[in-house]
């Protein structure tokens, strides 16, 4: 045996924890707090359901705690799919990821949490073997706590085993039950070998229940590996004999946090009795900081098994995981698992829990978090379609990531719970921009920079984009870094497209990257059939790589073909629903083939990445197309002035300014304003004199038209506003690009345009 080594403690370690004070030994750093501060015990209390809780909607089948045992075998064993696109870590800051505030929540005190009369409901109690109702009233008489159930024999007790004033292994001081979770009561305690603090101990449904004293051992053997700022601390594993026959009972040692879980936030109603739902910012941020807490458990080799709101607290600004009953290691074949219907997986009882199944319940846990529907019966295993769901049709990449979290394919999930996270921050980008108008942009983390902003050339933004220039435009996945021909890669990026294609046919490591990376080669070269060629082979190996689908929209537009393009794109939406990238090819898609739903896309991505140029472009475009001249002007006037396409935005916000049907519709603030912001950009002379013409046109025929008022003394370029000012602007202006042309044919006709309109003069 190990000794503590603490002075004045004889205990001994068993499972890391010293089983006298309680601590780890001593030096190590995974040492807990010595005083039971509020910096040191804001932490969950492992609820899952209770009477403080009553009037929730139902989240279980086999009691409203939730918790219901299954069997059978794990076939994935949670090891995480090959590499389909680059994941790399993203680094959050506190809860709201820095996007969105999330109301904080007092620290309760702990004796404000204990029962006044800890009983479970008649309709709570199940047989922990059988799954059977017991304890449940009968002529008359209120159902028993204890007895044996008379669908399988087996015994079941609902009473407490713990009483104010018991002291467990000698150190803890029960002082009430907090609770009844799905594996029995939970009781709040004082630690007297450190400080007084305050501490959880968790007991057993059932004493004489196997499979639930199998969950604890296999609890107390994991949880003392676990250590992550966001799971509840394990301190201790200690046992106290069963009041009614001395029996031995284990109890889960754990730190006390004083806070609501999620389900208590989430069980607010209106004043007709319905529950609101959380804002789905809000509900985001929360899964966000749960995420990587279940990533760390997956690092570990474990799976957590039972995520649901229940198993979340909130304390000020901190979440913890708490009730780790159900966590079991991914290779583990026998132990009994742990699920709750409405959020746990169609496969777990046949296949077992993986990586997978942890991500399911975390997107329904989401999808119960913000809106109202019936998921326990009706949608067990399904979402409703967004037309029965305002929130999802108002936020389409939310139901998309929600749609892939629940996949009844569990290989069509997210493949890990960081790459859930990562795209999950760009829905909340996406969220928080819509609601306030304000861009969040972000560095994605699969897909580079746009590599050209298209719909554009020297003297034109207006008009569709060609499928062929689109195809070289848009973004591209970034190269898995830890790919063996990573290093090659960026050797031959730069490379002339045959000499590319040559490098890339004869690397000797054929790696997945190589084989994308020449695949694009290919199509940029214009060897499109070589091109599907190797995309076929590459979605013959892995059909759920999402960059099959990527590259597949742009080897189709480089053959012209937007239609076939926009449903490649549309695939890689659904896989990739927090990036911009997909969004800004299917609007271009939908641009060019005339088709509704450009607009939309090209809004949602401007409206959350200013990064993005060629989205508002093409947005102004699709404005200008539903006469909406006001709104395409807006847009052209966001692009910031860090953008390198900011002159070229407000020459077109200039042009637009000006568009109207006929000339009676300018006004005269119309052609000052244009004026004025022309004077202010830093153009070389051709384009000066080229726009200056543009505004100089379109204040001409202004006053031709004869609806303006009587003159007064406004300069348009420096010219009066009168048509002789007018015409003398445009004869200079003219005569200026006259001296700049290449030929002596366009100096000729710059110099008749001069003559044209100069203004008459006495001889």
């Amino acid at each position: 045996m190990v000794q503590c080594g603490r002075p004045g403690c004889s205990g001994t370690i068993e499972d890391g924890f010293c089983t006298e004070c309680g601590l780890a030994p001593a030096g190590s750093p995974a040492t807990p707090a010595t005083a039971a501060s509020p910096a040191s015990s804001v932490t969950a209390t492992p609820v899952t359901a209770s009477p403080a809780t009553a009037g929730s909607a139902p989240t279980g089948s086999a009691s409203s705690a939730g918790t219901e045992p299954v069997t059978g075998r794990s076939s994935r064993r949670g090891t995480t799919r090959a590499s389909r696109g680059t994941t790399r870590s993203s680094r959050r800051g506190r809860l709201g990821a820095g996007l969105v505030e999330v109301p904080p929540v007092p620290r309760r005190d702990p004796s404000e949490a204990l029962l006044a009369n800890p009983e479970v409901a008649e309709h709570k109690r199940y047989c922990g073997h059988c799954d059977a109702p017991v304890g449940r009233s009968k002529d008359g008489r209120p159902g028993r706590t204890e007895g044996f159930c008379p669908k399988c024999g087996a015994h079941y007790s609902f009473s407490p085993k713990l009483f104010a004033g018991d002291l467990v292994a000698g150190q803890y001081e029960v002082l009430g039950c907090l609770a009844h979770g799905g594996l029995g009561w939970i009781y709040l305690a004082k630690d007297r070998n450190v400080s007084d603090r305050w501490v959880v101990l968790k007991g057993l449904l059932d004493t004489g229940d196997s499979e639930a004293m199998a969950a604890a051992v296999a609890e107390r053997r994991f949880l003392a590996e676990v250590e992550h700022p966001n799971i509840v601390r394990i301190y201790n594993f200690v046992q106290h004999p069963d009041p009614t026959d001395g029996t031995m009972v284990g109890y889960i040692v754990m730190e006390y946090v004083g806070g609501r879980s999620l389900k208590e936030l989430r069980n607010q109603r209106d004043e007709t009795g319905q529950l609101i739902p959380l804002p789905v910012g809000q509900a985001i941020a929360y899964a966000l900081e749960m995420l990587p807490a279940l990533g760390y458990l997956h690092a570990q080799g474990m799976l957590y098994c039972d995520f649901k709101p229940d198993n979340v607290i909130q304390s000020e600004e901190q979440l913890k995981l708490i009730d780790l009953g159900a966590v079991r290691r991914i290779d583990d074949l026998d132990s009994p698992v742990y699920k709750t219907d409405g959020y746990c997986a169609p496969e777990l009882g046949t296949d077992g829990p993986s990586i997978e199944s942890d991500i399911y319940t975390v997107g329904r846990t989401l999808a119960v978090l913000t809106f109202n529907f019936d998921y326990v019966n009706k949608y067990q295993d399904s979402l409703p379609d967004a037309s029965k769901i305002p929130l999802l049709a108002e936020y389409p990449s939310f139901h998309r990531l929600l749609l892939r979290a629940t996949d009844p394919d569990p290989d069509r999930r997210f493949e890990s719970a960081q790459a859930m996270a990562d795209q999950l921050t760009g829905v909340l980008r996406e969220v928080m921009s819509t609601q306030d108008g304000r861009a969040r942009s972000g560095l994605s983390t699969v897909f580079g920079p746009e590599r050209r902003v298209f719909g554009l050339n020297k003297d034109d933004w207006y008009g569709a984009p060609e499928p062929g220039t689109l195809s070289a435009a848009l973004p591209l996945p970034q190269v898995d870094t830890t790919d063996p021909a990573a290093g090659f890669l960026a050797t031959t990026a730069t490379l002339p497209a045959a000499r590319q294609i040559a490098a890339l046919s004869s690397a000797p490591n054929q790696t997945v990257e190589v084989r994308f990376a020449l695949a694009h080669a290919l199509i940029g070269s214009g060897d499109l059939e070589p091109a599907r060629t190797r995309l076929d082979g590459l979605y013959g190996e892995d059909p759920l790589d999402w960059r099959i689908s990527w590259y597949r929209g742009l080897l189709a537009l480089a053959g012209g073909d937007a239609g076939t393009a926009a449903g490649h794109f549309d695939d890689a939406y659904t896989m990739v629903p927090g990036e911009p990238a997909p969004k800004l090819a299917l609007a271009a898609c939908h641009e060019i083939l005339g088709a509704a739903g450009a607009e939309s896309y090209y809004r949602l991505v401007w409206r959350t990445d200013h990064a993005y140029t060629s989205a508002a472009f093409g947005l102004a475009r699709t404005l200008l197309a539903a006469d909406d001249r006001h709104g395409a002007l807006d847009v052209l006037e966001s692009v910031p002035d860090t953008s390198s396409h900011y002159v070229t935005a407000q020459l077109a916000a200039v042009t637009t300014r000006l568009s109207v049907r006929t000339p009676s519709a300018l006004s005269r603030k119309d052609i000052v304003i244009a004026a004025e912001r022309l004077n202010t950009l830093d153009l070389d002379a051709e384009r000066r004199s080229k726009a200056s013409i543009g505004v100089l046109c379109a204040a001409h025929a202004w006053l031709r038209s004869g609806t303006h008022p009587g003159l007064d003394n406004a300069t348009v370029l420096d010219c009066p506003l009168t048509d002789r000012g007018v015409r003398g602007g445009l004869e200079r202006n003219y005569r200026a690009l006259a001296k700049l042309a290449d030929t002596a044919v366009a100096r000729r006709d710059l110099i008749d345009m001069a003559n044209t309109v100069r203004p008459m003069s006495l001889v």
